[in-house]
């Protein structure tokens, strides 16, 4: 590779993966930090100033997983690496010689992942066994927020007149989610229950998500916060709002995060043009 690393070179993988992750703590979630440090660590072998794409290209084709497992790997070493070759790490290496430039992505079959009707919804919320986990069920699907968001919502966040909530994002970001008119009456009902400490709920995010399993294995339906993800954009879409309105509204970064959440509202829609053609 073409330019010569700094003194740093003589640092291990697992310090030089240390390191990394550390320039990232403040801007990305601790699911993300999480993620990049379980791949990393088992990538070890394709770790290090002397890697070629050859490399990193042979390590993803011996691995015994799916292409959406490899596709993980690649995109973990691909931020490593975007990383390591750029000045905030301080190596001093040509972005020009990043091993990742030459590495192809492995194919990922792209699936039309599930979302709910409103009346699967309605049935969720008749299903769960508390005032609290109703309002976590419409809030999710009325925001779109994802997991970690709605797990640390702070009581002062809450804009009850305009039916907002203030949010720190992917990213470290602040954000608003909106909520409806349910959403509102079951909230201040659960509140009425509940006042002690200054976080709205009174159970954590691994709380959360027990309780939605519990609640997909009672009732069949999927049920988990990117399932309400989908919901959320999905729902809107139908109801002729445009992708740019459900970006912001959903605080996605992209246009092409919405439309890989709406996909399966596009082939419903174009499979009624087909059945109305064809009937």
């Amino acid at each position: 590779m073409g330019s010569s690393p700094s003194l740093g070179s003589s640092q291990s993988g697992k310090q030089l993966v240390g390191n990394f992750l550390k320039s990232r703590r403040e801007g990305l979630s601790p699911q993300s930090i999480e993620f990049y440090e379980g791949y990393l660590r088992l990538a070890n072998t394709v770790i290090g100033f002397h890697i070629t794409g050859q490399d990193i290209s042979q390590f993803l084709s011996n691995l015994g997983c799916s292409n959406g497992g490899k596709h993980a790997y690649y995109r973990a070493l691909r931020a490593f690496y975007n990383w390591l070759y750029s000045p905030k790490s301080g190596h001093g290496l040509n972005p020009q010689d990043n091993p990742m430039l030459l590495v192809e992505s492995p194919k990922v079959e792209r699936k039309i992942l599930p979302s709910l009707t409103t009346e699967q919804l309605d049935y969720l919320i008749d299903q769960t066994e508390c005032i609290r986990d109703k309002a976590i069920i419409s809030l999710f699907a009325d925001s779109g927020l994802r997991l970690s968001e709605l797990a640390n919502i702070d009581q002062a966040n809450i804009d009850w007149q305009h039916r907002l909530i203030k949010v720190v994002c992917k990213g470290n970001k602040e954000g608003l989610a909106p909520f409806g008119q349910r959403t509102e009456k079951l909230l201040k009902e659960w509140l009425s229950q509940h006042r002690a400490g200054g976080k709205l709920w009174d159970i954590r995010e691994r709380g959360i998500a027990w309780m939605l399993w519990r609640l997909e294995a009672k009732t069949g339906l999927p049920c988990n916060a990117h399932t309400f993800r989908r919901t959320f954009a999905s729902i809107l879409s139908k109801r002729g709002v445009d992708s740019l309105h459900i970006m912001r509204l959903g605080r996605w970064q992209s246009l092409a995060m919405v439309d890989r959440y709406t996909r399966s509202v596009q082939f419903e829609d174009s499979l009624k043009l087909y059945t109305s053609i064809m009937e």
